[in-house]
């Protein structure tokens, strides 16, 4: 398999809102981000995603983007920018930027000028349809809660947008909008930048006619309709041709919808489309089949790893996968797959990460997940600053799928703002997030969760990452290794090989707290225990709580 640098990588994302303030507005901004950039090279991260940082008016904190070029007024300036990329690069780190290029924000310029009249000729920029029948001109549902169509009084049409009304939805089909975007990215490539996260990528290619579909729960047939629509592939060799492929790139596609057969072209190891994909498969394995993440539902576990296995047995040797657990749209995995329990969240903390990171790919550790960072205890949807979050919880509060005190116990376990909550870096005011009022409020056990006291001890989650990490840049077998799931129907055991040439590794993880007995295979018995989160070792055939090893011969 070709080596690449991004194989070997571990990015760490940093969601700019909530990662540090520097002047006391309670809004993290980028001089906040180069102050702590020592931080994220001591975990032993090399490679830095940035979610958006460009000019928004933040109808979507920062997703909705005004102008590609220029930067969000509360996170600094383009000065700022370049001061941060200089010494991330100084110390070693790259930089990933957020490309945001399926839809813009309304106040755009170039939707200002597409919605002034039908014959402007930025109309084709975006996607417009007369309504039909008498309403609208079909009846796919907004990601947000909704229609995807929005009025437009002025011009008596419709606008489409996947998401909020004010994120309308790129026209990809016309060449002059690629032409514009392929100008754009280029000129963030010519400043140093190291790669893109492309969110939604896999929904720019609109299917032909935009027909209905079957309606859901809400009444809307899925925007993700949309997803690998006809021209998905030729847009995106376009893109590499005319971009991507004039430079050493990481370059991460979010595709809603994606299938493995999908992902064999978008992550093609040819190196024709992207270097690999977010599929969110895994990320679905607890969903409820009607109300999707927001409802209780019991955790499954051999859901869970038939999903993760059959990508990486799938994958290998053909394209590459992304390693994840948290990003700022999914809860924290503490408290989704792990405890929360005092005795027991560090351990299902380091067991986690040592499932993921001993897989296939390359992985992403979300700001926070290195410390065991949980989800936070709303107690009331007013506190709930995410557009996902509350305008699903209105529309199936309405349809009668939910009441207000359900709601906030969905949004307790669900909502996208339980990892946007800020990040905890010590014991004093705020968490020393700022010395203002936070955009959101802290989670309050920070006096227990929190970096500097991690840092401070050597049996932490913040060094158990930072081990994960070292062993994945001296061991080949984990960047490499081909995987064998065991146990498949096991309830609480999540166990699997990887082995490359003579090398092997034995991965055993408890995701209970309830002990567990496991035999190992005799080839591995008086191996060598690579990592464990136990300072000790078990009996033999014995698994504590939550407990995970690593055994390695070769």
């Amino acid at each position: 398999m070709e080596e690449k640098w991004w194989k070997k990588s571990v990015v760490y994302q940093i969601y700019p809102r909530s990662f540090q303030d520097s002047n006391g507005d309670g809004i993290g901004d980028l001089a906040g981000i180069t102050a702590r950039l020592e931080y994220i090279r001591e975990l032993g991260a090399d490679t830095i995603w940035l979610s958006p940082i460009y000019k928004s008016p933040n109808d979507d904190n920062g997703y909705d983007i005004s102008d590609y070029q220029d930067i969000m007024t509360e996170f600094g300036s383009m000065a700022d920018f370049d001061a941060m990329l200089e010494k991330a690069h100084a110390l070693g780190l790259k930089i990933v930027m957020d490309l945001v290029v399926n839809h813009s924000s309304d106040e755009h310029r170039w939707f200002v000028k597409s919605r002034s009249s039908r014959d402007n000729p930025y109309r084709d920029y975006y996607i417009w349809r007369e309504g039909k029948n008498g309403g609208l001109p079909n009846n796919w549902g907004s990601c947000f809660g909704g229609s995807v169509w929005e009025y437009d009084g002025k011009t008596d049409m419709y606008y489409l947008h996947l998401f909020s009304k004010k994120q309308p939805d790129l026209n990809w089909d016309n060449p002059v909008v690629r032409d514009e975007i392929f100008r754009m990215m280029d000129w963030w490539l010519q400043k140093g930048i190291d790669g893109f996260r492309m969110d939604v990528i896999s929904l720019i290619s609109k299917p032909e006619g935009l027909p209905d579909g079957e309606p859901g729960p809400n009444g809307y047939a899925s925007f993700q309709l949309s997803a690998n629509g006809p021209h998905e592939h030729e847009y995106l060799r376009e893109m590499n041709r005319r971009v991507l492929s004039k430079y050493d790139l990481l370059t991460v596609g979010e595709c809603a919808g994606v299938t493995l057969e999908e992902a064999k072209s978008y992550a093609n190891l040819d190196g024709s489309e992207l270097s690999m994909v977010f599929q969110f498969e895994h990320m679905e394995a607890d969903f409820h089949p009607t109300l999707g993440r927001y409802a209780e539902q019991h955790k499954n576990l051999p859901r869970l790893k038939e999903i993760l296995s059959r990508w990486q047995r799938e994958l290998d040797g053909i394209a590459w996968n992304s390693l994840y657990w948290d990003n700022h749209d999914q809860p924290r995995v503490v408290s989704r797959y792990g405890s929360e329990k005092e005795e027991y969240r560090e351990l299902s903390a380091k067991m986690l990460a040592t499932c993921l990171h001993m897989m296939q790919g390359t992985p992403y550790v979300y700001q926070g997940e290195e410390l065991g960072m949980t989800n936070y205890p709303w107690t009331s949807i007013d506190q709930i600053n995410d557009i996902e979050s509350l305008g699903n919880y209105r529309a199936f509060r309405d349809r009668g799928y939910m009441n207000e005190e359900e709601g906030i116990r969905m949004m307790r376990a669900r909502s996208r703002d339980n990892a946007r909550t800020p990040m905890q870096w010590d014991a004093g005011p705020e968490a020393g997030f700022t010395t203002g009022t936070p955009w959101l409020p802290v989670n309050p056990n920070y006096p227990v969760i929190n970096a500097a006291e991690q840092i401070a001890r050597p049996d932490s989650v913040f060094h158990y990452y930072q081990k994960l990490i070292a062993l994945r840049r001296e061991k080949d077998v984990i960047v490499y290794g081909h995987y064998e799931l065991l146990e498949p129907e096991h309830p609480d055991l999540f166990v699997y090989t990887r082995t490359l040439g003579d090398e092997s590794l034995l991965v055993i993880c408890n995701f209970s707290e309830r002990e567990q007995t496991y035999e190992i295979p005799a080839e591995y018995r008086g191996a060598e225990i690579l990592i464990a989160n136990y300072p000790v070792p078990a009996p033999a055939g014995t698994l504590r709580p939550w407990e995970a090893t690593v055994l390695y011969r070769s």
